[in-house]
Order: structure tokens, then sequence, then C-alpha cells
């Protein structure tokens, strides 16, 4: 039942005689703390990493005093006044369900990761339906979504949770297509497995093997957007619309469960489209080195900072565009890129397959130098506006 477990009795003398299942539970207990503390630490490095970020695109400089270096511990004082703030549950809400929302919100967040590889065998559970069962579990966040909105009593919060589920349930359907583009071509949903495919160099990614999967990978990351509620698809959470949205109501450690929920849902599509379409543990030249793991978690990372980026630079969609869009383009879009990419690894021949992948890395990189001097050219600028007024 456990063979991993019971490989490990096996092999490792201080266990002989343990019984199998308990020594799974405790490593499934180990694989949570390590989870958790990973997550925790990452939501406080994310929160501080959009503050420098929304910072330097408005001109400013952003934390800069706590913990010395850019402020790193700013972050960190907020958490520690967050959670001990008193804790207040409206007179009119109804209580349970009030308590439950944000553990379910959390939940959700935290369970995507336990089918995440890392590296090349760092992973909690590899499971052979480890795709179905990510985009499974991610839906459970849209349950406590609308339980907060329900038992908060408050008009604003009720209207922010039925924005929600209405977003993310339209939204996981291009999610889950641009996802199949590329599952004709690996044979598997082993997110493992799907990395090892990739195994071999920039060329081998799934993103640059055929136009189809190039399309999917853009589908995917601009659903995701929606999905994690991020601009230009925050109508959940439209501060001026809607005070807070689903947790205006909510105060202290319940708070800042969503919180740190958001930022690990935006780190775990993130590193998702990572491992799907730009190779995971993989270096760009083949290989692993200098550590799979920092290959993973820099690629999700990189792709969190471009989500920073649109969320400063683009205004918010109103409703009925966001659901055209999704309805509409993206949705269609992804039938299209399903059917063309399985064609294209049918029949396409290789010296077409070839020009293909060096055609849409060129333009990739394209796209990459025209993102580094968009971004230079504004720092540029906000340095030659300083010096004018003396900062």
């Amino acid at each position: 039942m456990y063979p991993f477990a019971e490989e490990l009795v096996k092999t490792v003398p201080l266990l002989d005689g343990v019984s199998p299942t308990l020594v799974a539970a405790l490593l499934g207990i180990l694989s949570g703390v390590i989870i958790l503390s990973y997550l925790s630490i990452l939501a406080m490095f994310l929160i501080w990493m959009e503050r420098k970020v929304s910072a330097h695109m408005q001109d400013r400089v952003g934390p800069m005093r706590v913990g010395g270096w850019h402020g790193w511990a700013q972050t960190l004082a907020d958490g520690i006044k967050l959670l001990l703030k008193e804790d207040i549950i409206p007179a009119a809400a109804d209580k349970l369900l009030f308590k439950l929302a944000p553990l379910i919100v959390f939940m959700g967040a935290i369970a995507v990761w336990v089918t995440i590889p890392f590296g090349r065998g760092l992973v909690a559970s590899d499971l052979n339906i480890g795709l179905f069962y990510i985009l499974a579990v991610s839906s459970l966040g849209v349950i406590g979504i609308l339980m907060a909105g329900w038992a908060s009593n408050n008009k604003w919060a009720l209207l922010g949770a039925m924005r929600s589920a209405a977003q993310v349930v339209s939204y996981e359907i291009p999610v889950a297509l641009a996802l199949l583009t590329v599952i004709p071509l690996a044979g598997t949903l082993s997110m493992s497995e799907l990395t090892a495919d990739q195994s071999g160099g920039l060329f081998r990614w799934y993103i640059f093997r055929n136009p189809f999967t190039f399309l999917g990978f853009f589908i995917y990351f601009i659903s995701t957007l929606a999905e994690v509620n991020r601009t230009p698809f925050d109508i959940p959470e439209a501060e001026s619309e809607l005070v807070a949205g689903y947790h205006t109501e909510y105060t202290g450690m319940r708070f800042s469960f969503f919180f740190i929920a958001e930022y690990a849902s935006m780190m775990a599509v993130s590193v998702v489209a990572a491992i799907v379409f730009l190779g995971g543990w993989e270096a760009p030249w083949g290989g692993s080195f200098p550590g799979g793991v920092l290959w993973t978690v820099g690629k999700g990372l990189a792709l969190v900072f471009l989500q920073m980026w649109i969320r400063w630079t683009l205004p918010r969609l109103r409703v009925d565009q966001l659901m055209y869009v999704g309805w509409k383009v993206l949705t269609p879009a992804c039938f299209v890129a399903i059917v063309g990419s399985f064609v294209w690894a049918q029949l396409a021949p290789a010296w077409l397959a070839m020009v293909g992948t060096v055609g849409l890395m060129a333009f990739s990189g394209i796209i990459l130098l025209f993102l580094l001097k968009t971004a230079a050219e504004g720092l540029m600028e906000g340095r030659t506006q300083r010096a004018e007024y003396g900062a």
C-alpha cells in the first residue's frame, strides 16, 4: 500500500520492524511541515517583492528601514502586528461558516503543492494523475470564498464572493484546456514525467514544441490571472466598488489566511506553468545544474514578477468584458490549440518542426528583449526625475 515506506523500512536498519503505515504517516507529516514552512517564508518574500515592484513602477523606493537592506523585515513586522490584532466576528455573521471559510481557502492553496516536484525526486507525492489532482484541488478555494461572503452577512462581501465564483468557474475551463495542449505530446499527467519529457535543453520545452503549445502557454497564463484574482481580473476584490470584496469583515489571523493563500496560489500557478511548459527543473542548456530546485523556483518567481508587473500596469476589466474574454476568446482559442497541437505533432515533418521551434524561440527572445528594454527605460526615467527634484 505504501511502496516507498516499505522500501525505506527494508533498506534503513534503524527502521527495522517499524510499520510501513507509521513511516508513511510520519513522512506525510514531515512533508506537510516542510511545505507549510516554505509557503510561509515564500508569502512574506512575495509580499515584500510586490511592495518593491509597485514602488519602483510608481517612482518610489518602497520599504527601506525595517531590517536593514531594503526593508527586508517589513513584511515580518507587519505579519506579527496582524497576528496580534483582535479577531472580530460580526454579530450577525454565521459564526461556524465564518470561521471555516479562511481555513478552506488556505487548505485549497496548500494542497496544490503536494504533487509539485521541486527537483528530480523532490516531491511529496508523485501521483500519476498529478495535473488532474491540481486542477481539482485548486477549486476548493471557491467554496471557501462563497462561505466567507455568505457568512459575513455583508453585501460587499457577498457581491465579491458571487463575482469570484462566477469568475473562477468560468476561467477554470481555459486553464484546463490550455494544459491539455501538452498532454497528447507527453502521454502522462504526472508532473515529474512531464518535466522529464522536456529534458535536453531549451528546444525540448513544450512551449517551443509547436506554435499551438506556445499559444497554450499564453492562454494558461492569462487565465490563471483570473483564477488568482489578479489585475486586470481582480473584480472580486475591486476596492473602488466592494471595499475589499469577500474578506471585508475579516481581521487578524483569519485575514492573514486569505492573504497567504493568495500569494501561495500565485506561486503555485506559476510553478505549474514552469513545469508543464518551461521545463521545470531543467536548465535551458539541459540538465539541472546548478540545482533543479533553483530552476523550478526561479522560473516560478519570474512569472510571479510578470503578474505583479501586469497588476501595476493595466486597468481593471468590467464584469461583462471579463466574461467575454473567458468564454468567447480564450475558450475557443483553447480548442484550436488542442487540435492544432495534436495535428502538428502527428503530421508536421521534422524540418518544419525544427523551423517552428527556432522561430518561436526567436520570437520569445524579441519579446524578452522588449520587456527588458521597457523596464530599463522606466528605471532610467525614474532616476532622472529623482535627480531633477533633488531626491
